[in-house]
């Protein structure tokens, strides 16, 4: 793949996030292009070393405030990759307001509209839970029909997009996992966390029944950058939405099934429960498995997503299963 000039940045919408880390990294070791990321909270900027060449810019998304300021020092962005989201369901549920006012990017695309002579290409990250989970794989043409607060809000963000803006590409992803960033987020990571509950060898609940495409981190970024090299290259305006799920479909049980034999835990310690025996305070799908990259040519490319197998055992590698806050060096891509 060649890394093409652009005329102007590559901007991360939630680049202190998870997801906006891992792929500034990426993009900061194997690319020249110049580099900027929003923030909400003043004290979770990168800091990182590997990091101080990417402009950081406070922005808050619900109103807008500090979007202006990066076109000021910057000009026009090039490419535009949203990765910022309330994504944990529950918060959507107890705050549908403010669901609402930062999972659809209103005030990102009005500032877009702003470039009278740049249309940016626009990559925004949906999610699984826009289907309805009533069947296996899910293709992108599927009805959305979500069940629950997070879901709609990205369903409405989808169709904001898509009625706001000519030139996008918009990304369902299912549980993304991986090591911790290069600056460790303080969040629960679905592998971490299972690895750390295992080790401690106390009997475990794990739903058997809701099944989900988890993707590898490192895969997701790799189809954001090829997104970027193949969109910008060909030139006029892209309309894209596109599942990026992982290859395996599987229920958590079945994720902490594979963890445990990475890591030789005992088995015995995952009991297997249905999900309607717990109460969550939110609905949640049965199945969004998906069919991955199917409308795409992404994957004829040389990128294979990572069987989960291979990713869990690259996650737990780079962690210590001694506490939540102890890691150790995170791999470099």
């Amino acid at each position: 793949m060649s890394i093409l000039e652009l005329e102007g940045a590559v901007l991360v919408v939630g680049g202190s996030g998870y997801l906006g880390l891992h792929l500034l990294h990426y993009l900061a070791a194997k690319t020249k292009y110049q580099l900027a990321y929003t923030f909400n909270k003043l004290d979770l900027p990168p800091n990182h070393e590997s990091l101080q060449h990417v402009r950081g810019f406070h922005v808050d998304l619900r109103t807008g405030a500090g979007l202006d300021q990066i076109s000021k020092e910057l000009g026009p962005p090039a490419v535009v990759v949203n990765c910022a989201a309330i994504s944990v369901p529950r918060e959507c549920e107890e705050d549908p307001e403010r669901a609402d006012e930062v999972n659809v990017p209103r005030s990102l695309t009005h500032w877009l509209k702003s470039f009278d002579h740049n249309k940016p290409l626009l990559i925004h990250l949906s999610t699984d839970q826009v289907y309805e989970g009533t069947k296996s794989f899910y293709k992108e043409d599927d009805e959305t029909k979500p069940v629950n607060v997070y879901g709609k809000s990205k369903v409405e963000a989808e169709k904001h997009v898509r009625a706001n803006w000519q030139n996008y590409a918009v990304l369902r992803s299912s549980i993304i996992y991986g090591p911790q960033p290069v600056v460790p987020v303080q969040k629960t990571l679905p592998v971490q966390w299972i690895d750390t509950t295992l080790s401690s060898g106390k009997k475990t609940d794990f739903f058997s029944d809701e099944f989900r495409c988890p993707v590898y981190v490192k895969d997701v970024v790799k189809v954001i950058l090829l997104l970027i090299a193949n969109l910008t290259a060909e030139g006029g305006f892209s309309q894209l939405v596109l599942n990026v799920g992982g290859p395996d479909r599987l229920s958590r049980a079945q994720m902490a099934e594979v963890v445990a034999g990475a890591r030789g835990y005992d088995p015995s310690s995952i009991n297997h429960v249905e999900s309607s025996t717990v109460n969550r305070g939110v609905r949640s799908p049965p199945d969004i498995s998906m069919n991955h990259l199917k409308k795409s040519d992404v994957h004829h490319q040389g990128r294979h997503m990572s069987v989960f197998a291979r990713g869990g055992k690259l996650a737990v590698s780079t962690f210590s299963n001694r506490g939540l806050h102890k890691w150790q060096r995170v791999q470099a891509y």
